[in-house]
């Protein structure tokens, strides 16, 4: 067991799949919005509301992980994204699609919290990159798997295309439901709910204990976590307040935020969602955006496995957000240059079409050594215990946002201001760059209860417990409990 296991539980729980790129760009699905006049703008709804729901998703996952656990959070999760995928599949109008997407939304902005908390409070310090990024490995996978379902589906007559399409999202809903049950609880939250040997069973599962030597790194791994989680429970408030109420909390917040929110300003899910319109523009048919957008949808899952795998464990978080911005204003800078040189439909530039098709596939390269596994590794990573669900929920809850943001305008923008739109990435990265270098700190290799010593906190475990008033007990050498 020990590091196969870990793995395996952080691919299970990471299950997730979704499809929309593809089926707003089918004929069928404009038939049934029945509206050519308004589709762009409604098109950009159908997206916009899915990221919407996933906003106030992830604002009660902070809440049900903290009370109910991080995996009944992820099965909670599971269960609403099955009502919302069947709602998407079965709509009979507009509007029920809409519901069925906010719905869907919900769910995945509740998995999209809990799940890289979840992978965060199970994994080693040393291997906690991979571990963590494997989430957005399986998205990756979840994105080539909707993508190719998507171009196989447009040769379907009918409703029935984009209705298969989103129907097959009911698979890892269902699969995620059921499976999760067998998964551990995360120890870290069994030791806030008093539940020690449960924990303390969980971490010898999660090292394998099988030898004296194992034994020894699992009781000095439970040790450390048992006296610093008991340290921060005198003092929980459970308050949003408490994410800025001292500078290094502040500091904490500013970070797991930041990083989520640049990874939106990197225009991944902009290529993302609007993947097959993006290569229309470049002068490409229906048909031919569809089958680029499958392959580019190879890209990104491929080049963020060997990251995760080789790289992420052993050069840190910052370096790697630094090249990844300054590549997007390089990649952003030569897409403008091109779109703006060649206007859609007003050339047949066969070797500018190719080179702007290039472009969008480094950028998800870049995206995948940088922001997409680090933005979830860093989130979760950097809060203490007693505020990490919170924490990583406010994090996430301002990706959405911005993806609402994005979503919803950007179908509009590259019709309306054509290559003018790149520009605003290009501004926004430069910025990044500059954020990061100056005030992101490195976390590689850390355990969760060392990011006390990176962030600047000034606790000790064994004092609080010694002389904080509430104090009910306080824990000797070797982790058993006595009564003070």
């Amino acid at each position: 067991m020990g590091r196969a296991y870990n793995i395996f539980i952080a691919l299970f729980c990471s299950i997730g799949a979704g499809i929309i790129a593809s089926v707003i760009t089918f004929s069928q699905f404009e038939d049934f919005v029945h509206d050519p006049a308004k589709y762009s703008s409604l098109s950009g709804a159908v997206v916009s509301t899915f990221t919407g729901g996933c906003f106030f998703g992830c604002m009660i996952a902070g809440w049900t992980s903290d009370k109910f656990g991080r995996k009944r959070s992820i099965q909670l999760g599971a269960l609403i994204d099955l009502w919302g995928c069947a709602m998407q599949a079965g709509a009979n109008n507009l509007a029920c699609m809409l519901i069925g997407r906010i719905v869907a939304g919900f769910a995945i902005g509740i998995l999209s919290m809990s799940v890289p908390l979840y992978n965060t409070e199970i994994a080693p310090p040393k291997i906690r990159g991979f571990i963590v990024g494997l989430a957005q490995q399986m998205i990756g996978i979840g994105f080539i798997v909707a993508n190719w379902v998507g171009y196989g589906c447009q040769y379907l007559d009918g409703y029935g295309s984009w209705r298969l399409a989103l129907g097959l999202q009911l698979i890892p809903a269902f699969m995620l439901l059921v499976g999760i049950q067998f998964l551990p609880y995360s120890p870290r939250w069994l030791l806030e709910q008093l539940r020690d040997d449960e924990a303390r069973a969980v971490v010898y599962k999660l090292h394998g204990v099988d030898t004296a030597e194992k034994k020894e790194s699992a009781d000095a791994e439970f040790i450390d976590m048992q006296l610093t989680i008991r340290a921060e429970t005198t003092t929980r408030s459970r308050r949003l307040s408490d994410l800025w109420e001292t500078p290094a909390m502040l500091k904490r917040t500013l970070v797991a935020v930041g990083v989520q929110v640049f990874g939106q300003f990197s225009g991944i899910n902009v290529i993302n969602y609007f993947g097959p319109s993006m290569y229309q523009s470049l002068g490409l048919s229906p048909g031919q955006s569809l089958l680029i957008q499958g392959i580019y949808g190879a890209v990104g899952p491929i080049t963020n496995f060997i990251f995760i795998t080789c790289i992420l464990d052993r050069v840190g978080r910052k370096k790697p957000l630094m090249f990844g911005a300054a590549g997007f204003v390089a990649t952003y800078s030569v897409l403008t240059a091109i779109v703006a040189s060649f206007p859609p439909g007003t050339s047949d530039n066969h070797p500018a079409q190719r080179a702007g098709i290039a472009v969008i596939f480094l950028t998800s390269i870049l995206f995948s050594l940088s922001f997409g596994p680090i933005s979830w590794v860093l989130t979760s990573e950097v809060f203490p215990t007693k505020t990490r669900s919170i924490g990583t929920s406010v994090a996430v809850c301002a990706n959405w946002a911005f993806n609402v943001l994005f979503s919803q305008a950007s179908h509009l923008h590259c019709e309306g201001v054509g290559w003018r739109y790149y520009l605003l990435f290009i501004l926004l990265n430069l910025v990044d760059f500059c954020l990061i270098a100056l005030f992101f700190p490195e976390t590689r290799g850390k355990s969760l209860e060392q990011m006390a010593e990176v962030f600047g906190d000034d606790i000790d475990p064994h004092e609080v417990l010694g002389h904080h008033p509430n104090a009910k007990e306080k824990l000797d050498d070797d982790g058993t409990h006595k009564e003070t």
